[in-house]
């Protein structure tokens, strides 16, 4: 090989002479399969000749595209990868990138038939090359990149879509190029293990892939947590600095960091989407397409319209278009009936002993400001209702019955996935990851965390302090268990739930326990403490004597084929944690595999 100088980097054809001297080098960054750890393939990317200004790819495709040689630099680039991988003989498939203006030049040139011909010379079966796609943001005529996809798949060779999701991707070219692998883009991976956003999206693409029969690999895995997580979502391949970074020959393994991961049987804890109160819900599902009556409408009017539609609660009054006034039906009938008002106010316009400041709402309001409107001071709205506007202009009237309604419902299902309190999961979450481990066939301690006395301690302090007090045991179950392994949830009420996969889950217990215990008894006043507790109605409503509010906890040691539903898991909890709480316990323990249990 002719050496290139630095006099040549410099030429006028520089790039076309550092491809004609074979200076392109390349670096292979290995694939894996994520169930089982093994390479699936390695990625080829080329890199310039060392200590010269083209030796990252960016300033060597940047300098290729001011000399107008891009599709020239990408094929032989390709070349370079085949030639390089068939001299490592290497298992596993080689993956190269391609753009698409360059694959279409490329099957111009050359048949499917020719181009298998060429892998074979080299060694290569066509099936253990896959052409990745970039640049797809270029696409603009599909045809002849549709052609010069089946021209790949008809040598034999696989094709991949690079980067999904970066921003410039098209599902229409997912679904018509019709690739065996799409690549989703790094982003999405790095800090999957805390952002419920990024999970739920590798959990639509993942449904995207299964509709289109294409195998998915999560790019930029850097961290064990993320790995654990996209191993646990069922994506098949994974591909990272964590995995592996680009070297000269390719990875014989997964680095041992990334081993550890897939080797573990523990399972991720899924991070939560904070699930804002329905942000698709406005005051314009209340609509009630209501007449209005003007400023000058009569009393005696006023009763004709309330008597010829029944089911009229309210009218507004409105002027120009606008809403200046709301005339509850019920208060208006009542005061008509009055002796003399008739004769007295028949005639005068209905302004008189209307609401002039009625509740105004605009149709586009969301739910969090509804929410505020049940804690106003004016709670005229659940009698009289409230006018709907917009942009100022009348639209409709909503009533409170609705409101209320509608509020409480989005409270209790929000409330399935995540307690309102202390935003913990909820029932969902926690159904859902006691299934996953289940699933997983390994062992873990399901626990089950009540409040002694609590009770008595709402009754007699409020539940303003009572509401500190669960939040103060929150504190102590997040606060001593580790997040990368151990889920805790919140039930609801004073009931909380930890699926433990950390080996010291006892002492954790014991931890939460303890820190709770101490901590709780800030919340009694200075003659609770001296006395060890508080005087309250017990639930038969009889006065009697109640300790300082502890903690108690169920502990259920779960082994692998006892139960099959998430349901029996919680039940066996809880009934753990009653004996816990009749004993006194503190911390209760139940194996699984036997009859009885442990106190601890």
């Amino acid at each position: 090989m002719k050496p290139l100088t630095l006099a040549a980097v410099h030429g006028e054809r520089s790039i076309l002479s550092l491809i004609a001297s074979g200076a392109l080098d390349m670096h292979f960054q290995p694939i894996v399969e994520l169930h089982d750890g093994r390479i699936h393939g390695h990625e080829a990317l080329v890199r310039g000749p060392r200590g010269t200004p083209w030796e990252s790819p960016d300033a060597l495709f940047a300098a290729a595209r001011r000399q107008g040689v891009e599709i020239e630099l990408e094929i032989a680039c390709v070349k370079a990868a085949v030639r390089r991988w068939a001299a490592h003989r290497q298992p596993g498939r080689l993956f190269v990138n391609v753009s698409a203006r360059a694959l279409v030049e490329a099957f111009c040139q050359l048949s499917a038939h020719e181009c298998a011909s060429v892998l074979r010379s080299h060694g290569l079966a066509p099936s253990s090359v896959v052409l990745e796609l970039t640049e797809h943001e270029h696409v603009r005529d599909f045809g002849p990149l549709l052609g010069a996809a089946q021209a790949v798949h008809s040598a034999g060779m696989g094709l991949a879509l690079d980067d999904f999701g970066d921003g410039r991707s098209s599902l229409r070219l997912w679904a018509e190029l019709k690739p065996d692998i799409v690549k989703i883009d790094k982003y999405f991976a790095k800090g999957v293990a805390t952002h419920g956003a990024k999970l739920q999206t590798l959990r639509a693409l993942l449904q995207i892939a299964e509709v289109f029969d294409t195998t998915m690999v999560a790019e930029g895995l850097e961290t064990p947590e993320d790995l654990k997580v996209v191993r646990d979502l069922g994506i098949a391949l994974g591909q990272g600095y964590l995995i592996g970074r680009p070297a000269h020959a390719p990875a014989g393994r997964a680095d041992e960091a990334a081993c550890e991961v897939l080797r573990s049987r523990d399972i991720a804890v899924l991070p939560e989407l904070r699930r804002v109160a329905h942000r698709g819900f406005t005051a314009a599902r209340f609509i009630i397409d209501a007449p209005s009556v003007a400023p000058s409408t009569t009393h005696d009017e006023l009763i004709q319209r309330f008597h010829a539609d029944e089911g009229l609660h309210a009218v507004a009054i409105v002027e120009d278009g606008c809403p200046v006034g709301l005339l509850n039906r019920q208060q208006v009938l009542d005061r008509y009936t009055k002796p003399y008002f008739k004769e007295l106010y028949g005639r005068r316009p209905c302004t008189l002993f209307a609401n002039l400041t009625p509740l105004l709402v605009d149709m586009h309001t969301g739910v969090e400001e509804l929410t505020a409107i049940l804690t106003s001071e004016d709670q005229r709205y659940l009698a009289d209702g409230f006018i709907i506007t917009e942009n100022g202009r009348y639209r409709g009237l909503g009533t409170g019955e609705q409101l209320v309604r509608a509020v409480t419902e989005l409270r209790i299902e929000a409330a399935r996935h995540a307690n309102p309190l202390t935003f913990l999961p909820g029932n969902i979450p926690i159904s859902d990851h006691i299934g996953r481990l289940l699933a997983s066939g390994c062992d873990f301690v399901a626990c089950y965390g009540d409040l002694n006395h609590f009770k008595p301690f709402n009754d007699h302090y409020g539940y303003w302090r009572g509401d500190e007090m669960i939040r103060l045991a929150a504190r102590a179950f997040v606060t001593h268990c580790d997040p990368r392994r151990d889920f805790v949830g919140h039930v609801g009420g004073d009931d909380f739930v930890v699926l433990f996969q950390s080996e010291d889950w006892m002492d954790r217990c014991q931890h939460i326990i303890e820190s709770f215990n101490e901590r709780a008894l800030a919340l009694f006043d200075p003659q609770a403490l001296a006395a060890g507790g508080i005087e309250a109605e017990d639930r038969h409503g009889v006065l009697r004597f109640f300790p300082c509010t502890t903690l108690s906890i169920g502990a259920l040691r779960v082994r692998p084929g006892i139960f099959t539903d998430p349901d029996a898991v919680a039940s066996a909890a809880a009934s753990a944690k009653r004996i816990a709480k009749a004993r006194a316990c503190g911390l209760h323990v139940v194996d699984s595999g036997e009859d009885g249990g442990a106190a601890a």
